[in-house]
């Protein structure tokens, strides 16, 4: 819009930015500029920093925001940007407000629910009684009708700001994430002229950049990282002479895609020079991914992943990088990532996808974990034998019973107990299947599902739909107890309550202090504790004659420990760190256990010897699971195997690639198997190995599922924020959205205060405590911990066990609607 008088220029933030930041401060906004009205509009507003950044010096053109839609005929509010801002030499980060609605406008925020607010966050929707447009095909519209934007804004003290469209708003590595803010943080930046970013296939995150001289990239991931939180830095920058842009001025996404894929050919078509280049950009990306300044020191080559502050979800990132660089996939070398030096991960790469031997670094020189053990703390070599007879206890055999994450529960010789089991599907443990749970499904008339399959296509794919749960808070958390450990509690606990007398309940769980310690479940009083030699995040198991606690090391040894003391019995000694967490055989007392070292396990307590061993061909980081009806043991590993195994043989008689790492632990009920897999999906097998459906989300599943008592659902969550409900045909019941990564393992129990009702324990890794009613996904409660989480719960009676990285384990009571306790399990 232009007079001669009051010469004006409205346009999009894009189209302004052509000119260039130069050509802006010296021309359009100039001190000698004949430019008196400047509205920017149709995309959001640029930084304060950067507005100011383009104005001359006596420049006194008045800048307007000015936003709208086309369904109410273009724009609804203006907001003039004050001189005193435009004036001042301070650095600006505060964002502009959308401003005041034009004569005849109507704007309303709305939350989730539909709700108009006043307050908070909320879509915003326009309307107005002359301010109607017709849409598709519309002949008449109801008078007041109000149109949804799609964008997003926060109301604070009254005015609104906007947050970014709804197709901007992205899920990434757990974590909501506006990539317009990324844009603006970038384009804030001295040495940037313009940029955009886009989110690639649903999967990277892409920063296209116009600068305004030549710069090294790594010193523009360097400044990023001091403005941005580590879920929004970008995978990667491109550096490009002009953006694209469509006919209206904005940027052109569709031709950035182009750009990038001509980039992505480029770079897998440059080949690495030899054995130090790849060194070099090995080193590069190591920083990267752990987000490492490059000015930092020269990395010792026995560095490992983990202990530099790495985890499993940059461990996979580094991963990508990796492959991406070399141009191929790289068998087995997340497990290396995970577990060895940085120099035996550049060897393992030229070993594996060079042909060439001349580029091979000494096999002498590469760093794996050592374990300094000696030779009384180890004892039993490999054995093999074709049946396993009960073994033969002396010891005292006790009655109890064990509760484990994902609602496991065994009951050992405690028969008159059992009938009172009702929301657990397994009289021996959630993870077994018995005679004894057939009997008592008959009643449950579950329908058939699909069967074994000879044709592959039978295979469905089940994808998620959009039927987030609404909120409604019912119940309260009250703290019991807690126990400081010295460090992070990343293991699950173990409660073991003896039939005979419940109040002597114990708590077993280990940390990363190297401490295992048994506590008292009801006062929190610590019983005994006992150092291991090194971290601990395996979760502990309990012998069949409850005398023992039997739990895995990273320093590569299985300990079992006596329960009531915490003295060391025994311990075997496997060649890699322990992670796993064992599971226990009730009809031979057998412990079945995996290690990093790629094995599986099975070992006798008593006699103190290593019954078989299996190499998995991959790191187990995951458990192993038992079903007893058909006689089948579980394990998964890192290179994507899910392996079933003969329990008393070792002989493996399936097995099936999944393609990407599995860090959840799979788990069997009466007809199926179920895991989780990083590249997002919940797979479900029959018991001879048939795959049944798929489930897909977001984002990679590192919790392990658990099922509800009656095998017609089952629960798991993401790192996509979610907690999901599936049918045993893997169609969705319902998913709620958490506010951060869930990482553990979901617990279902009995609401003794309504005896019908089924309730879900689960946690998020920002420490918060969610309590779910199992059947709708409807909250009851939810309870912060003060600190990150990847503990998984355990629940008996209203008490809630769990670890918390603020280096404490936790019991918290779950208070009903009107201060009642909610029980778990009913015991006579």
């Amino acid at each position: 819009m232009y007079s001669a008088k009051h010469p004006a220029f409205s346009a999009t933030p894009t189209l302004l930015r052509r000119f260039g930041s130069q050509l802006i401060k010296s021309t359009v906004l100039s001190a000698s500029t004949s430019l008196r009205i400047l509205a920017l509009g149709g995309e959001a507003f640029p930084s304060l920093t950067v507005l100011k950044s383009w104005r001359g010096v006596g420049n006194k053109t008045q800048i307007f925001n000015i936003y709208g839609i086309t369904e109410v005929s273009s724009w609804a509010t203006f907001y003039r940007i004050p001189e005193k801002i435009l004036n001042s030499t301070l650095k600006c980060e505060l964002p502009v407000q959308l401003g005041f609605p034009l004569l005849g406008t109507v704007v309303e925020v709305r939350d989730t629910n539909g709700f108009t607010i006043q307050e908070g966050n909320g879509q915003v929707f326009l309307g107005g009684r002359n301010r109607v447009c017709f849409l598709d095909g519309e002949v008449t519209v109801p008078l007041g009708t109000m149109r949804a934007t799609g964008d997003f804004v926060t109301i604070k003290d009254g005015e609104i700001f906007f947050l970014g469209r709804k197709d901007s708003q992205i899920k990434r590595h757990g974590k909501r994430l506006n990539i317009e803010l990324v844009q603006q943080i970038a384009e804030g930046l001295q040495q940037v002229e313009s940029c955009a970013v886009t989110w690639y296939n649903q999967e990277k995150l892409i920063l296209f950049m116009v600068t305004k001289n030549d710069l090294v990239k790594d010193h523009i991931f360097e400044e990023l990282q001091k403005h941005l939180p580590s879920h929004a830095i970008p995978d990667e920058l491109v550096l490009i002479n002009t953006l694209p842009f469509t006919s209206h001025g904005k940027i052109d996404v569709s031709e950035l895609n182009k750009i990038y894929l001509n980039y992505r050919d480029l770079k897998s078509e440059c080949k690495l020079s030899g054995k130090e280049e790849l060194w070099e950009k090995l080193h590069h990306l190591w920083k990267s991914v752990l987000s490492l300044s490059e000015d930092a020191l020269k990395i010792p080559d026995e560095s490992l992943f983990l202990n530099s502050g790495g985890d499993s979800l940059k461990s996979i990132r580094l991963l990508n990088e990796i492959e991406n660089l070399v141009g191929t996939s790289v068998p087995g070398l997340l497990e290396i990532i995970l577990s060895s030096s940085i120099l035996r991960i550049y060897n393992h790469i030229l070993q594996t996808v060079f042909s060439d031997k001349d580029l091979t670094l000494s096999k002498n020189h590469a760093m794996k974990r050592k374990f300094n053990v000696t030779q009384e703390e180890t004892s039993g070599k490999s054995l093999r034998q074709e049946t396993v007879m009960p073994l033969n206890c002396d010891k005292e055999i006790n009655a109890f019973i064990a509760l484990s994450r994902g609602n496991q529960i065994l009951s050992l010789n405690t028969d008159k107990y059992l009938t009172k089991l009702g929301h657990c599907p397994s009289t021996y443990s959630s993870d077994l299947n018995s005679q004894t749970d057939i009997q008592n499904r008959e009643s449950l008339n579950t329908p058939p599902l699909i069967g074994k399959s000879e044709d592959p296509s039978c295979v469905v794919e089940v994808s998620e739909e959009e039927t987030p749960v609404i909120r409604a808070e019912k119940m309260e958390f009250r703290v019991r107890w807690r126990s400081d450990t010295g460090k992070c509690v990343d293991a699950s606990p173990l409660v073991v309550i003896p039939a005979i007398d419940k109040s002597s309940a114990t708590v077993y769980i280990g940390s990363h202090s190297h401490r295992m310690i048994a506590v008292d479940l009801y006062s929190g009083k610590v019983k005994w504790e006992q150092i291991l030699g090194d971290r601990i995040e395996s979760s502990a198991c309990v012998s069949k004659c409850g005398n023992f606690i039997v739990v895995g090391c990273y320093n590569g040894l299985v300990y079992v420990l006596k329960s009531n003391s915490g003295e060391k019995y025994w311990m075997f000694s496997t060649e890699d760190a322990v992670k796993s967490s064992a599971t226990m055989d009730p009809t031979t007392g057998l412990l079945y256990i995996g290690s990093h070292d790629q094995h599986a396990y099975a070992l006798d307590i008593y006699k103190k010897k290593c019954v078989w061993k299996l190499k998995c061909g991959g790191t187990v980081f995951s458990s192993p699971c038992l079903s007893l009806i058909p006689s089948h043991l579980y394990f998964a590993t890192l290179g994507g195997l899910l392996l079933a195994i003969n329990p008393a043989t070792g002989d493996r008689l399936w097995k099936h690639s999944c393609g990407k790492p599995l860090f959840s632990s799979p788990r069997c009920c009466l007809q199926y198997v179920f895991i989780g897999c990083v590249d997002g999906n919940l797979l479900c097998f029959t018991h001879f190995g048939e795959q049944v459906w798929q489930f897909s989300t977001n984002e990679p599943i590192f919790s392990s599922p658990c099922t509800s008592a009656s095998e017609q659902e089952i629960f798991f969550g993401s790192h996509d924020c979610f907690i999901y409900c599936c049918s045993m045909k893997g169609h969705l019941q319902w998913k709620f959205e958490t506010t951060s990564r869930v990482y553990s393992t979901p617990f279902v129990f009995r609401n003794h205060n309504h005896n019908s009702e089924m309730l879900l324990a689960a946690a998020s890794t920002d420490g918060k405590l969610w309590i779910l009613e199992s059947k709708s996904g409807q909250l009851q409660s939810v309870y912060e911990l003060p600190g990150e989480v990847f503990s998984s719960p355990v629940v008996w009676e209203s008490m809630l066990i769990i670890g918390c990285r603020n280096n404490y384990v936790y019991c918290l009571d779950v208070l009903g609607d009107k201060g009642n306790e909610v029980q778990s399990l009913e015991y006579t």
